[in-house]
């Protein structure tokens, strides 16, 4: 697919405004995982899989998640590049896209500032996706927060903030309004294939000045640590690129399906809720061994098969489900309280005590006190009843996370 490019005016720039000299170069920090997504609505198809849940129809949600990802992913989303004039923006939105700067469809570059006014390209790397190269701040006297309503940032999903020869006092008030707008952006520092040729430095201690640098002015205004790549717009395949890429499919996909899928897992937690608060009257008032259809409604080991069934998680409905998934049933299995009644009994101590030897024992002395035994029976199967609904909430947002991103913050 051929990338294109369209650009509109926008309000001309105005002088440089005075510049102000950071602190030298020191610590490293991590990557953050917050993200603010700017939808939270649902595609039709996500009703199948609330209709999936209340029958406890586990492989059928699955599927229908599967969908409602997929849909999600053709959600358009903005990336605004943006920084000091002359940090070579233009030639990373080249770079990024793995395009020549002499193709028709490449942004303008040059040693003078070529981006005047905000302009839009696309890319066949990164479907439904508008890269947005915006005038350099570093030539405007206004405000930042002038500049930032002027280019639109409320429109935005995520941030590239690019620097070079210095992160300036622009790039520091650049993240902070982005921060305090709550989205996601990074740190690129451009042009390292420079600095390494005229450096006394090794290349170690050179990017790690670098990134120190970054963190130590970020942090002076309270400014959480992004990620940070360095990269050499002269070869998008070296240095940070490939990582860069990688984190930003990674981000794309948070940003897509985070609100919307955190939407739909409030959903079914009100349908698990539903369904327990309807067997806990079932428990009270009908006959369990009719309800459950079990012979003997002590056996709570055959009980729990049921109510695993009754919530669609029953080992068959898991098998199918770590196929479908692509994966193995005990990644599903593994923090489930309700793989069996040992289990459930050995992670729950008020099970246990509810079915520990003496209890048991005790329980059948008093079966000649129906009223006594069917009290002390409800507790123990609306106590399975609640654990079994919580394994359920528990393996949903396996579900949801691993079909979005397994690194998603979604639930």
């Amino acid at each position: 697919m051929k990338p294109s490019h369209k650009s509109f005016e926008a309000a001309p720039l105005l002088p440089k405004m005075a510049e102000t000299h950071y602190a030298p170069l020191s610590a490293s920090f991590p990557f953050v995982t917050s993200y603010q997504t700017g939808c939270s609505s649902l595609p039709e198809v996500s009703r199948s899989t609330e209709r999936a849940l209340r029958e406890g129809k586990l492989l059928e949600l699955v599927y229908g998640v599967k969908e409602t990802v997929a849909t999600l992913s053709q959600i358009p989303v903005n990336i605004f590049v943006t920084g000091d004039s002359g940090n070579g923006m233009s030639s990373f939105i080249n770079a990024l896209r793995i395009i020549g700067h002499e193709e028709d469809a490449s942004a303008p570059t040059g040693v003078v500032r070529t981006t005047q006014t905000r302009a839009e390209y696309s890319s066949s790397y990164f479907p439904n996706v508008v890269l947005w190269d915006l005038p350099g701040l570093g030539a405007t006297a206004q405000t930042v927060e002038n500049y930032a309503e002027e280019m639109k940032f409320s429109t935005c999903g995520l941030f590239i903030i690019i620097a070079s020869e210095q992160f300036s006092s622009n790039h520091v008030k650049l993240a902070k309004v982005i921060q305090s707008m709550g989205k996601r952006f990074y740190v690129v520092w451009t042009k390292l294939d420079r600095d390494l040729s005229t450096s006394v430095l090794s290349e170690v201690r050179l990017l790690q000045n670098i990134q120190e640098n970054i963190h130590e002015n970020l942090q002076k205004e309270r400014v959480k640590d992004p990620p940070i790549f360095m990269v050499s717009n002269l070869d998008p395949l070296l240095y940070d690129f490939p990582k860069l890429r990688d984190t930003l499919y990674k981000d794309l996909s948070n940003i897509r399906c985070c609100g919307p899928l955190k939407t739909l897992y409030g959903i079914y937690e009100k349908i698990i809720g539903d369904k327990v608060a309807v067997w806990r009257q079932r428990i009270d008032r009908e006959c369990l061994r009719n309800s459950l259809g079990v012979r003997d409604d002590d056996d709570m080991g055959e009980c729990l098969k049921i109510y695993r069934s009754i919530f669609g998680i029953s080992d068959e409905s898991l098998l199918q489900v770590a196929q479908n998934m692509g994966t193995v049933v005990m990644e599903y299995k593994a923090n489930m309280k309700s793989q069996n009644l040992h289990t459930l009994r050995k992670e729950d101590w008020r099970l246990w005590m509810m079915t520990c030897a003496v209890v048991n024992a005790l329980f059948r002395l008093f079966k000649c006190l129906p009223c006594v035994c069917g009290c002390f029976r409800r507790m123990r199967h609306k106590r399975m009843l609640l654990l079994v609904a919580q394994d359920t909430k528990n393996i949903l947002k396996k579900i949801l996370r691993d079909s979005a991103n397994p690194s998603a913050n979604l639930v």
